[in-house]
């Protein structure tokens, strides 16, 4: 099983209801849509720059 990380952030509350109001259109929550784009912008990254080595 892989090990989850807690992650936490400060964020404007403005942008954060933005971000919220996207997920529900997408019928994502806001922590699954954060992974989305999180896991996109890596992907985007790896084929620019390739494999990121850890």
């Amino acid at each position: 099983m892989k090990s989850c990380l807690h992650f936490s952030m400060r964020i404007d509350e403005t942008l954060l209801r933005k971000f919220e109001y996207i997920a529900k259109y997408e019928g994502r929550s806001i922590n699954a849509m954060l992974l989305f784009v999180v896991r996109k912008c890596v992907a985007e990254f790896e084929k620019a720059y390739g494999n990121i080595l850890l």
